[in-house]
């Protein structure tokens, strides 16, 4: 997506979600107050606004073991029934916070504990840890400074919609890293050496080593992308979606961070367009990935037409079987023209189908729908833009999608730029759920290539097109899953009446184009919240923009103030 032009745009690195700060002595201040939705008006007095918290408390969540907290304890003003639920329990005041800890009797839970002393009448919540995240410091990353093309600035706000900071920070608390399973990309190969795929990508296979007549027709075992032809770089978009190296300061944010979890297969030759992939090279390039151990094998091609279908290549349909009885999850993109059907083999019972979202929550105009006959589309994702919305689909877009290139030519995530390209496909949303899958089966090997799958389309959001990819919400489903038991059905519970918002707050101080502090937070909010509290530290006495970014459910607000410092400051910041 093209991000609109500002004085200054600094990548984040890495960031409490919360901490005590003591003011540095010697003219050293802060600046602090609150960011205000659109439409809200200024705080009273600019103090801080404290978010009120309308979701059960969580206790699978990482907390102290063994303590309670207990807000609002008066003991003045305790009812009799209060007073007996604490008459045999070890309790701490902690006058700092307000708080008091109530250790938990032996032989019960926690959660038992606090269901206990709420009934009486207490206000108890677990004691949760937390951590310092990352934040991608990646430039395509949304709210850094972007990728530039054509002399505009462009960043991945896909990566928004799918909500893939959530998954990372729930990684996070999980104490694991946004490693990946092994994902086969079958392609036009994958070009290892791009900045951003070096030490990611595996040996592979090309099982299109020549043309004949235009067909695929030989091996080798060079399976680098090819550099000729209208789609050549594909391969390479596709695994820059998956596994990008991530939080290495350079190009794109894969969903996967680290580690050679990328296995490219190539399947087509070029010849003007890119051609020649068979039944023979699909069918060798699915065993070969199968024989490699890949988990996740993904499938951004197809072909459409009456014959589409597994009694149309049974060939092609008998690797597919096989390859879901290894325990195999195959996701293959749904095809590029709205009018033809499901294209095969994402028409296939044994594999994962992907539609593609434009702009908005409905499909794009190019993005292939089921016909009479065939299964609906199991999941959607952004595709990009195209021509959706006017009377061409078919032409290029400010909000198509980043995306990696393997075109040769001098160029960095600086310049020009031959190594990051705009497009648009179904061949881009696939890649994105096979990156979630990577992910859930990195976390939990012990799961299916069905559990995983249910588990993907289980927790995906509704939207008009279709089941959208929640990357947060599978792997949050994904951690709690009871493994072994139920046979891997996956129970979705009801909508949260009061449910609550993600957002992303950041915050910076400048002095003329100079960024000389950062503030960065995200989390849960309500849908009511009408503030969100910032803190910036270490300025020095002057005059300062503070320059906000707020992004609610992928929707971004801006907004900036101008502050003069002669000591600790409060000042609050309106956005549109």
């Amino acid at each position: 997506m093209k991000r609109f032009p500002r004085s200054a745009l600094l990548s984040a690195g890495l960031l409490l979600s919360a901490c005590s700060i003591t003011p540095t002595p010697g003219g050293v201040y802060t600046v602090s107050g609150n960011v205000l939705v659109p439409g809200a008006g200024s705080a009273e007095g600019g103090g801080l606004a404290t978010l009120a918290v309308s979701a059960p408390a969580d206790w699978s969540a990482s907390h102290v073991r063994g303590q309670v907290l207990l807000s609002g304890l008066n003991e003045a003003g305790l009812s009799a029934q209060t007073l007996t639920a604490l008459s045999d329990v070890r309790t701490q005041r902690l006058p700092s916070a307000g708080l008091t800890v109530a250790y938990t009797p032996a032989g019960q839970s926690d959660a038992a504990f606090a269901a206990r002393l709420t009934a009486s009448g207490l206000m108890a919540q677990p004691n949760y840890r937390y951590q310092a995240l990352d934040v991608p410091n990646d430039p395509g990353f949304p709210g850094n400074a972007g990728i530039q093309i054509g002399g505009a600035a462009y960043d991945q706000d896909y990566l928004t919609r799918i909500n893939a900071q959530a998954a990372w920070d729930e990684l996070a608390a999980l104490g694991r890293t946004p490693l990946g399973a092994r994902v086969a990309v079958l392609d036009t190969g994958v070009n290892a050496s791009h900045e951003d795929l070096v030490g990611r990508v595996l040996p592979g296979r090309d099982f299109c080593a020549a043309l004949v007549n235009g067909d695929c027709v030989g091996e080798d075992a060079d399976p680098s992308d090819l550099t000729t032809g209208s789609e050549a770089g594909h391969g390479t978009s596709s695994a820059g979606l998956i596994g990008a190296a991530t939080n290495n300061g350079e190009g794109l944010a894969g969903l996967t961070w680290s580690g050679q979890n990328i296995l490219p297969v190539k399947v087509f030759g070029a010849s003007g367009a890119v051609s020649g992939a068979t039944t023979v090279s699909l069918t060798a390039g699915l065993k070969y990935a199968v024989a490699q151990s890949a988990q996740i094998i993904n499938l951004s091609l197809g072909f459409a037409g009456s014959n589409a279908g597994p009694n149309g290549d049974p060939a092609l349909s008998a690797a597919l079987a096989a390859a879901a009885a290894a325990n195999v999850l195959v996701v293959a993109a749904a095809g590029n023209t709205p009018g033809d059907g499901l294209y095969y083999p994402a028409s296939d019972p044994n594999v994962l189908a992907v539609g593609a979202l434009g702009r908005s929550d409905a499909l794009a105009c190019y993005s292939a729908r089921p016909v009479s006959g065939q299964k609906a589309l199991d999941l959607v994702a952004p595709g990009g833009n195209a021509g959706s919305g006017t009377s061409d689909c078919y032409q290029t877009s400010p909000d198509d999608l980043l995306l990696l290139t393997s075109a040769p030519g001098p160029g960095s995530s600086g310049t020009g730029n031959s190594l990051y390209r705009l497009d648009a496909g179904t061949s881009f949303a696939a890649p994105q759920v096979s990156g979630a899958a990577s992910l859930i089966r990195a976390l939990r090997p012990d799961l299916t290539a069905d559990q995983v799958k249910s588990i993907l389309i289980g927790s995906a959001r509704t939207v008009t097109g279709g089941r959208l990819l929640d990357v947060g919400a599978a792997i949050t489903a994904a951690s709690a899953f009871g493994s072994g038991t139920g046979g891997g059905t996956v129970v979705v519970p009801p909508p949260d009446p009061n449910p609550l918002t993600s957002y992303r707050l950041t915050v910076n101080a400048f002095q003329g184009t100079v960024m000389v502090s950062k503030f960065s937070s995200s989390g849960k909010m309500q849908a009511a919240t009408q503030r969100l509290p910032y803190r910036l530290n270490n300025l020095s006495a002057g005059t300062y923009t503070l320059d906000a970014s707020l992004t609610v459910n992928g929707v971004v607000s801006q907004g900036q103030v101008q502050v003069t410092v002669g000591g600790d400051t409060q000042q609050d910041i309106s956005t549109q």
